[in-house]
């Protein structure tokens, strides 16, 4: 049954930003492009080399209101995705735009012949794209550098179910935690575009002891050994993957 309710919160990143929180009746439209990196691991720094060197005209961007935020996430633990570039906005065509204007931004900085380009694509030479939309979830005031993140397979059929479950169960104990300060964040994902992941699961805490800390109480907060919604969660979104990311840079 541990591993059961394992997966149900198992939990996860990370890009719910500062856009949603225990008060709100609903949840706004915001839409993450994410942009999952598969790095040389020998190489990877030059990447993020890279990301520092571009925040602050990204961080621009935000400031005057052309997304409303992107961030950089580095591989601790889990898969073979070694690094994550996202950014929100409020419509799917905004997210798709934004692609561009955040590369306009370091053309115009930068040149049409911006060495960094050959460096970073020798660094992360492969990726895959996904846009996910926010269904649920909250930030504290502000949020950690250490995220969680499970990216659930599920019965396309059904998975609206899932989110029921999400709202209903998982919900109210993940917004007391971030209350309390044991997480400084949460949120739940639907796809939209991309892959064959249909949800991501996220949460972020100050640092990885707090992070992982809070998942254990987690675990045992969440259901009676008996619960029957648990089990549904499971038969509808039970193949998943585990994710821990460092938030290296982000601007909300």
């Amino acid at each position: 049954m541990k591993t059961m309710i394992s997966t149900i919160i198992g939990l996860g990143i990370t890009f719910c930003a500062g856009l949603a929180t225990a008060q709100d009746d609903e949840i706004p439209d915001v839409f993450t492009y994410a942009t999952y990196f598969y790095c040389d691991v020998g190489n990877e720094e030059t990447a993020d080399t890279i990301m520092e060197r571009n925040a602050p005209l990204w961080d621009k961007l935000v400031d005057d209101g052309a997304i409303l935020g992107w961030g950089w996430m580095s591989h601790h633990t889990g898969g073979k995705w070694r690094r994550i570039r996202w950014h929100q906005s409020d419509s799917i065509v905004g997210a798709m735009e934004a692609l561009d204007t955040m590369g306009d931004a370091v053309k115009g900085k930068y040149g049409e012949d911006d060495s960094a380009n050959a460096d970073f694509a020798e660094a992360c030479p492969r990726h895959d794209d996904y846009l996910w939309q926010l269904k649920n979830g909250m930030s504290g005031q502000g949020r950690g550098k250490a995220g969680f993140s499970v990216y659930y397979k599920c019965d396309i059929a059904r998975e609206e179910r899932a989110d029921e479950i999400i709202e209903a169960h998982a919900k109210p104990i993940l917004d007391k935690m971030v209350e309390d300060g044991g997480l400084t964040s949460w949120g739940w994902q639907s796809h939209v575009i991309g892959g064959g992941v249909r949800r991501l699961q996220t949460m972020t805490a100050e640092d990885l002891p707090t992070l992982l800390t809070s998942r254990t109480a987690l675990i045992e907060a969440m259901y009676p050994e008996d619960d029957e919604s648990g089990i549904e969660f499971t038969d509808i979104c039970g193949p998943h993957v585990d994710y821990i990311w460092n938030l290296d840079f982000e601007k909300p």
